[in-house]
């Protein structure tokens, strides 16, 4: 009994020595309580705020279903239609085309028409060329004036030279103006480009000479007369040109 009687008073004095270093401790102040319990939050800023609200919208929204395939019959369509589109602008170039090969041809009909008989023009010129030669080789001067006394029934068998060569005369001009009237028909006209500078184009220079008074380049004779076929040359005029005086 003694034994456990002092066993006894060593735990109480052990329970009351811990409970008086127990009461003996610093005292805790409710700022610190506080603090200790409900810790101090920073404030976000605003890119972790939208951050956070991209982040919260992206998880709340579901996601996307990805488009069903298009059926055969939708692609055949709109191959059809690809087809119509292309179909549509080739026969806009055809039709494009074959109005500008209508007028092309047009032109060339007419051009054909106005210029066919360029070569036998060219070859029917040379005749009113020895015409005029014909006419030129009798002087004026040797031609019976047109107011002389006509010859009498009688005398009519006594012609004398100059009567038949004033006939002549007439009849070569009547000729010759009848075939430049036919040639005017199919417009084919003569020009003479005396006293005209010379224009390659237009003349064929067959000399050159120095004519006092003369502009240098001047036609100053004409050989043979030019002619044309509408707008186009048929045949230059052969002229001859003065010529720059050389010092």
């Amino acid at each position: 009994m003694s034994a456990a009687a002092s066993s006894l008073r060593i735990l109480r004095s052990c329970t009351t020595s811990v409970s008086s270093a127990s009461l003996r401790r610093t005292p805790i102040s409710t700022a610190n309580l506080r603090h200790a319990r409900f810790p101090l939050r920073h404030p976000y800023s605003t890119d972790e705020a939208k951050a956070t609200t991209s982040s919260e919208s992206s998880t709340t929204e579901p996601p996307t279903s990805p488009p069903p395939p298009p059926s055969p019959e939708a692609e055949k369509l709109a191959a059809k239609e690809a087809e119509v589109a292309d179909l549509k602008s080739r026969l806009g170039y055809v039709q494009a085309d074959f109005l500008n090969l209508q007028r092309n041809a047009a032109r060339e009909k007419e051009q054909t028409r106005d210029f066919a008989i360029t070569r036998f023009a060219g070859d029917l010129i040379e005749v009113v060329d020895v015409l005029s030669l014909a006419l030129k080789s009798v002087p004026s001067s040797a031609i019976v004036a047109e107011n002389a006394p006509s010859e009498t029934p009688a005398q009519a068998s006594t012609k004398s030279p100059e009567t038949y060569l004033k006939e002549l005369h007439e009849g070569v001009d009547m000729t010759q103006r009848l075939l430049l009237q036919t040639l005017f028909k199919y417009h084919i006209k003569p020009f003479d480009p005396l006293g005209d500078t010379f224009d390659p184009n237009r003349h064929e220079a067959l000399y050159q000479a120095v004519i006092p008074g003369k502009t240098p380049g001047t036609v100053i004779d004409v050989q043979k007369t030019g002619y044309t076929i509408k707008d186009r040359i048929l045949r230059a005029a052969q002229v001859g040109v003065a010529q720059e005086e050389s010092s």
